[in-house]
């Protein structure tokens, strides 16, 4: 790995970005983030538009879901034993052509020519592949990180990484918005992809590295439960991954967000994209503060009471009918959610052998990342049966019983610290 002066100092807040492959990592990591944002957000509000039905909203979410699950544990086996940066390379370039068949599936000429219905399905059909893709990318994202800076400042690197990420994620649900209502969906989608291009450029310049599965001639399936045995007897890692996962399935209202903008809050495209980036603007100011003032003692037991916050801001959400106090919820949310993502991303990092990262981050992604796919499902199906509002104020409160629940659970993770 290549370093830079200072990589010495762990305590610095800078040490990780001073390594040139992980400035060109967090590049790679921003703009393409930026982009699978911006299609979440125009996805979204296009189903929105030609469905007003919450439950083929819902759908989006569970087109990608299925094969990401499905695939999660091949995918950890598989990005164990390659090249993580050729493997993430060839990700980027199928994102491409994916963005490529939005765009043409959401002209005007599209829809006029062969039908909403074509439009829905299409979609449907096209987050379905980037499931696939994503199933292989969200393991070698995180395995890579590990090969890219010392041991000992990854805290710091996951912390950087993280905020990138919501960074990304700010600015691609905000872009969108102002975007999809100013140039359209062609002009969102163009942009898009020049950012997926400039993603793979800043890749490529980081070098191939070494493969360290200690266990070559190893079956897929006996891999497979290697991995599976090391998450379910680190007990640690087991109840953040379970604690996460499951106040993710119940308690997000990503998904809704378009109905509650158009049908409760009556704002239209640019309030949306805002209401949409509010969690994310509370996740980045959290993150950017854990960078300087990093949490020094109690990371399990904070991470308990983060997640029951999310939960009682989830219920403040639901019940709000003004845009100011929807936006302050959204943004607590965000910003509880970000100290979360430190701690569990950090807990993941260290707790992870370096031959095991892609089975690991692939069993963290199956849990973590398809349950807010799910999470878009089952909010759908609830805001059906129950209604808009009851749906969310459900999962928020759900969410306050799964902590309750983990609290008695999993007694090493309320006494673990880093």
């Amino acid at each position: 790995m290549s370093t830079g002066p200072g990589t010495n100092n762990p305590s610095s807040p800078f040490v990780s970005v001073r390594i040139k492959e992980f400035r060109l990592y967090i590049i790679q990591r921003f703009f393409f983030i930026m982009a699978m944002r911006m299609i979440a957000t125009v996805v979204g509000w296009k189903m929105y538009e030609i469905t007003k039905d919450p439950l083929a909203v819902a759908f989006t979410g569970l087109s990608e879901a299925i094969p990401a699950i499905l695939l999660a544990l091949y995918s950890g086996h598989v990005v164990d034993k390659s090249d993580k940066r050729t493997l993430l390379f060839k990700t980027l370039f199928l994102y491409f052509l994916c963005a490529s068949t939005l765009m043409y599936i959401t002209l005007q000429h599209t829809e006029l020519t062969l039908g909403k219905q074509f439009v829905q399905f299409g979609i449907y059909f096209v987050i379905f592949c980037t499931g696939v893709i994503r199933a292989f990318s969200g393991p070698a994202t995180s395995s890579i990180l590990a090969q890219l800076v010392p041991k000992t400042v990854l805290p710091n690197a996951v912390t950087w990484s993280s905020s990138t990420w919501l960074s990304a994620s700010v600015l691609g649900h905000a872009s969108a918005g102002f975007l999809i209502a100013y140039y359209g969906y062609t002009g969102t989608f163009i942009l898009i992809m020049i950012y997926i291009a400039i993603a793979a450029f800043s890749l490529y310049q980081i070098e191939r590295k070494p493969i360290v599965h200690t266990n070559k001639g190893q079956a897929t399936w006996e891999s497979v439960k290697e991995g599976l045995r090391y998450v379910f007897t680190t007990k640690e890692l087991l109840g953040a991954i379970t604690l996460d996962m499951f106040a993710v399935l119940f308690g997000g209202a990503v998904a809704m967000i378009p109905f509650f903008a158009g049908d409760i809050l009556h704002v239209g495209a640019i309030g949306f994209g805002w209401l949409n980036a509010a969690a994310d603007i509370g996740s980045i100011s959290a993150i950017m503060t854990l960078t300087f003032f990093p949490l020094r003692k109690k990371q399990g037991l904070i991470l308990y009471c983060v997640v029951a916050g999310f939960g009682l801001c989830m219920i403040a959400f639901g019940f709000s009918k003004i845009y100011l106090i929807s936006f302050v919820a959204l943004l607590l949310s965000g910003a509880l959610d970000g100290i979360s993502v430190v701690i569990r991303g950090t807990i993941l990092q260290l707790k992870t052998p370096d031959e095991m990262r892609g089975r690991v981050s692939s069993v963290n992604s199956m849990f973590i990342n398809s349950s807010n796919e799910i999470g878009h499902f089952e909010s759908g199906v609830a805001a059906k049966l129950m209604g808009l509002v009851p749906s969310v104020v459900f999962g928020g409160a759900m969410t306050l019983i799964v902590v309750a629940i983990m609290w008695f659970k999993a007694p090493s993770l309320r006494k673990f610290e880093y």
